[in-house]
């Protein structure tokens, strides 16, 4: 999040930064050059999603993009092994909370006659790997969902954009291992991955075509990485 909303930034867009942790947001809305406002709100949460909706200043109101990039994995298992709150974690972000956000925001723009909404998925959702079995399933629900709500929109000025990025330096693998700083390293090892920033042009360029132009899809991996069971080519 934090990349994409430097590099909107840089095109002149006031920003609602959303996510759980305040001084996190406050961190970054004060080194951006631009109008920001700091919405805390937990999307895995209807009630908490409203209350910041609700209390957006009236210059905020009218919201024209929107990026659903909350989304996370956790644990590495076998179905019969893996932890059913990680699970539920996973279904709730990556899932309800994507159509919630999407359902409460989707009517402004549909009345206002623009709007774009960017959902942040996988190739995961695309190309299975062993023991990625809920966070792919996820992944591959928002891929579908994004289609689908693409399909909806057609004849309207509402465009959808779906970004499935391959293998990405984040936080990523540290949230998926728990804190553990050192198992995330390992996953990067002998690899040039894709960076936060990759992943944000892509969701700039999306944004910044004419208006008859809908980005239904990119996917972007690094170069050593491919489908088929998304191959990893490491260096040494």
């Amino acid at each position: 999040m934090r990349a994409a909303a430097r590099l909107l930034a840089g095109e002149g867009a006031k920003l609602i930064l959303g996510a759980r942790r305040e001084e996190r947001l406050q961190k970054l809305a004060a080194e951006l050059k631009v109008p920001s406002h700091v919405a805390v709100m937990d999307v895995r949460d209807e009630a908490s999603i409203r209350a910041a909706l609700d209390a957006l200043p009236a210059e905020f109101r009218e919201i024209d993009v929107l990026v659903n990039n909350a989304g996370l994995a956790l644990g590495l298992a076998n179905v019969e092994d893996a932890n059913p709150a990680d699970w539920q974690a996973m279904i709730d972000t990556n899932i309800v909370g994507l159509i919630t956000m999407t359902r409460l925001v989707l009517p402004g723009m549909k009345k206002r006659g623009r709007g774009h909404i960017v959902d942040i998925s996988s190739v995961a959702g695309n190309f299975h790997y062993p023991w990625a079995n809920v966070y792919g399933a996820s992944k591959a629900f928002v891929t579908y969902f994004s289609q689908a709500l693409r399909a909806e929109m057609v004849g309207s000025p509402v465009r959808v954009t779906n970004i499935e990025p391959g293998m990405a330096e984040t936080e990523f693998s540290e949230v998926r291992f728990h804190g553990d700083a050192a198992k995330a390293k390992e996953v990067y090892k002998g690899v040039t991955p894709l960076s936060a920033m990759d992943v944000a042009e892509a969701i700039r360029w999306a944004l910044v075509q004419p208006a008859h132009v809908n980005i239904s899809r990119i996917e972007l991996m690094p170069v050593m990485q491919a489908p088929a069971g998304i191959t990893v080519k490491r260096a040494g």
